[in-house]
């Protein structure tokens, strides 16, 4: 039901469904914010393109003179760029508009670039902010619009200025050296809170939150340099450093801000511009009177300092200004915006990973370091926070009946606390695997070994109900440094060669978890020769447990195109009831500075009245592009194969669109939407199935926490199921947060809802219920997952899409794609053969 209230959907009510409970959110409600107009400012700062933490401490000074008479009395507040917002009018005289000269006496502002310390601040009116209208948004009495978006705006940044000032800010988050850690590699981890005044229902809301975030250590640049390169200490470099190593180097410190030791209390800052490729005592320029020597040289003449560190390169700043490292330190507080490697990421998540009534007490002393108490500005505009967590209606939902095969006993059963396991079950539909063969990349697996793994695994697939019909497959030893592309299609041909038969799988032992391999194994059995191929570690052939054994097979059963497990029809009548299509999107973009690279576009759809099997479409688009630009081909194709699997049309459409963010949703609902709805007419002119979109955000920062232990599952987070859908919701919008899994360390993170178009008219309960019992069957584990598996599984065909690029290079996981243009780029990408769009390859 869209009104003029939104262009979305209003909710409609509240769920009933499920146990009642309560629950603590990391929400904490505004008492009470300005009534009266605030005036909004646009301010501009000259010289322009400093950074907004130089730009704050030149308000802050202008602000110390009372703003040259402007400010006597009044606390206007800045965020940094280019926008101020008082409680009261600033006398800008009749223009209203007015330039103020600054000087700042701060050593990094007296630099060049930044104007040598005198900066111009110009203030012009640019409107009023009128609060009442928010006041009525949270209401639910009139629609959002620029000014009650302004009016939010104006909040965060009014809890922001103290803050602001005294902290390492990124985005909405404050990070503070007090508790740092180090990582591997030179970097190290900061703790810090993450802030953000948002709407509830009939109040405004912080959402409040413990967040963590990597950094650069600072400190003398010869140590850090033994660290980025993996050595004990600088010593092992004496011999000379190797020209990749210093291309690596150069890479690490690009950009970065060092400040120099050698000439006493000038601490001078530059950025770094580039490495010599040379080491100090090597690296020769002419000084003032033409004299050419060495940079060890001048340094020894000049400040009568012997390097100690003469066979390191030098840092190039500004044009040509050689610095010996030893006299550089890096810069305290510069966040480390490379893709952390895989041990920094380990190590990140164990500093991170706090137990729920770890992280709430955290979140409470967050309160206290953000100032909302004694804060002069909060006051003046007669803003109040709560001190304490708002506290939450919930419910959890009841949990479904799952069904394995009816063959045996437990064959349909509900779970306990969202995980189970396959003790004596079989699959719902066992695959039947004839033509297969195994290929050995790990030559330190004996023979034996891996014939002992094959009977092991070829005993769980027949107990967990696979039908083996050939249990000694060929094995191929092979290299994994030789031509994969040739070893696999000889492992095809004796796999079809061995059964008589169309081969079906190919199984592949890899050496270790390296990338490079994988990728190359899934591009060519995925987009060359079109075969579904099981990868396992060789760390596991030794002794292959059970369990292990008990996972693969899930993952081979989808492979092969058999059921795991299902729902019972009444379960989902949405589905069951009438032929009903599900699908699931997702765009991944490339790592943060990779501007190369394309984004990869991924859409699942179901293809049965179970909605347990999943066909895929894949496009790659342009780089970091939000909205999916060929969906209505791509929904086109899988209403096609809906259709040639089940023999009709689906009349019903479930969009499960996952990774869009609140400043998307008018352009995905308008554009998405309609997309879908193109397609369905391309396909037949008088077919309208009936389209519901539904966002799904897992990068949020909503936490819950049981107010009771006896509420809490093991883990101590909120039991699988908890669903809220009132309080600290959207005002009027039909959203909800879903926590559908069992917490298994750290704080549980519920998935957030939002429908932005529903023509099926759905109630709560019945979005909720759907949603919920989705969840417990995702094909490849046994337990309940914490976001809806066709948005799951799109995730999973987009990543896998990444390795379907043609000369990538896995390797170097720094490396990017400049050697290729845009155009070029998206070309690389392999499409993944017919057969296999059909069935679930990328489990």
């Amino acid at each position: 039901m869209a009104t003029s209230l939104t262009q979305f959907v209003l909710r409609p009510g509240t769920g009933k469904t499920g146990k009642p409970t309560r629950v603590r959110s990391n929400f904490f409600e505004v008492t009470s914010f300005p009534t009266g107009n605030i005036h909004h400012y646009d301010v501009t700062i000259d010289p322009p393109s400093a950074p907004p933490a130089l730009y704050r401490k030149v308000w802050k000074a202008f602000e110390d003179q009372d703003g040259q008479g402007i400010l006597k009395g009044i606390k206007a507040v800045f965020d940094g760029r280019k926008n101020a917002f008082s409680p009261k009018a600033l006398d800008l005289g009749e223009e209203g508009a007015k330039a103020y000269e600054v000087q700042l006496m701060d050593a990094e502002a007296q630099s060049k670039r930044a104007g040598g310390g005198e900066f111009t601040i110009r203030i012009k009116k640019a409107g009023e902010i009128n609060m009442e209208e928010l006041n009525r948004f949270l209401t639910g009495q009139n629609s959002s619009s620029n000014n009650v978006l302004t009016a939010i705006m104006f909040l965060d940044i009014l809890i922001r200025h103290v803050p602001s000032t005294m902290h390492a800010t990124v985005g909405r988050s404050f990070f503070t050296p007090a508790e740092k850690r180090p990582l591997p590699g030179g970097a190290e981890v900061w703790q810090g809170y993450y802030q953000s005044a948002r709407p509830g229902v009939g109040k405004m809301y912080i959402n409040l939150d413990v967040s963590a975030t990597a950094f650069h250590e600072a400190g003398r640049l010869p140590d850090l340099v033994a660290k980025y390169l993996g050595r004990r200490s600088i010593d092992e470099l004496r011999r000379g450093i190797s020209e990749r190593d210093i291309k690596k180097l150069e890479k690490q410190l690009k950009g970065l801000k060092i400040q120099i030791t050698h000439r006493g209390d000038n601490k001078r800052r530059y950025k770094v511009t580039k490495l010599t490729p040379s080491p100090a005592e090597r690296t020769n320029f002419k000084d003032q009177d033409g004299n050419e020597m060495s940079v060890a040289q001048y340094f020894g003449k000049t400040y009568n300092m012997r390097l100690a560190f003469p066979f390191l390169p030098c840092i190039v700043v500004k044009r040509d200004i050689f610095l010996p490292m030893e006299v550089c330190e890096l810069v305290p507080g510069q966040r480390l915006t490379k893709k952390l490697n895989e041990k920094q990421t380990a190590d990140m998540i164990k500093f991170t990973c706090q137990k729920p009534n770890v992280r709430a007490n955290k979140i409470k002393q967050g309160l206290d370091l953000l100032q909302y108490r004694n804060n002069p500005y909060l006051q003046q505009c007669n803003m109040t926070v709560k001190p304490e967590m708002a506290v939450v209606n919930a419910r959890v939902l009841p949990t479904p009946q799952i069904s394995y095969n009816g063959s045996t006993p437990d064959g349909t059963f509900a779970p306990q606390g969202g995980a189970w396991n396959l003790r004596g079950k079989k699959l719902a539909q066992g695959a039947v695997l004839g033509s297969w063969s195994v290929v050995n990349f790990a030559s330190q697996v004996p023979m034996p070994a891996i014939q002992r793994f094959v009977r092991e695994l070829c005993q769980t697939f027949i107990d967990t109900g696979l039908n083996v019909v050939n249990r000694q497959p060929p094995i191929t030893m092979a290299d994994p440094q030789g031509n994969i592309d040739r070893t696999l299609k000889e492992a095809w041909l004796k796999a079809g060669n061995a059964a008589k038969a169309n081969p079906q799988l190919i199984f592949c032992i890899l050496p270790n978890t390296g990338v490079p391999l994988y990728a190359e194994i899934k591009r060519i059995s995925d987009t060359v020769i079109g075969i579904p191929t099981q990868c396992v570690q060789s760390k596991h052939i030794a002794d292959a447990k059970k369990q292990y054994c008990a996972n693969v097979c899930l993952k081979v059963n989808m492979k092969l195109g058999g059921m795991n497990l299902f729902l019972s029809p009444p379960q989902i009548p949405f589905i069951s009831s009438r032929p009903t299509i599900i699908l699931g999107a997702d765009v991944t973009h490339p790592s943060p500075g990779d501007m190369n690279r394309p984004s990869v576009a991924a859409v699942t759809a179901s293809m049965d009245a179970r909605a347990s099997r999943y066909a895929s479409a894949i496009r790659v688009q342009a780089n970091r592009t939000e909205i999916i630009a060929d969906l209505g081909s791509m929904v086109k194709e899988l209403l096609k194969s809906f259709y040639q699997s089940c023999g009709q049309k689906p009349e019903r459409i479930l969009f499960y669109r996952d990774g869009v963010s609140e400043g998307q949703f008018q352009e995905v609902q308008t554009r998405e939407v309609q997309q879908i709805r193109d397609a369905c007419l391309t396909l037949d002119k008088s077919y309208r199935p009936t389209i519901t979109f539904v966002v799904v955000q897992k990068r949020h920062h909503a936490r819950f926490f049981p107010m009771e232990p006896r509420d809490a599952d093991r883990s101590g987070n909120c039991q699988p199921g908890t669903v809220v859908d009132s309080g600290i919701v959207h005002p009027f919008e039909f959203d909800f947060y879903l926590q559908s899994h069992a917490g298994l360390q750290g704080t549980s993170r519920p998935t957030h809802y939002h429908v932005l178009h529903d023509d099926n008219n759905f109630t709560p309960d019945q979005l909720q219920e759907l949603t919920y019992r989705l969840c417990y069957i995702y094909g490849r584990a046994t337990r309940a997952v914490s976001i809806v598996p066709p948005a799951y599984y799109a995730d999973l065909v987009a990543a896998r899409a990444r390795f379907h690029r043609r000369g990538e290079n896995w390797s170097d996981t720094e490396a990017t794609s400049e050697s290729m243009n845009p155009d070029e780029q998206m070309a690389s990408f392999a499409v993944v053969k017919p057969e296999l769009q059909k069935v679930m390859y990328y489990m």
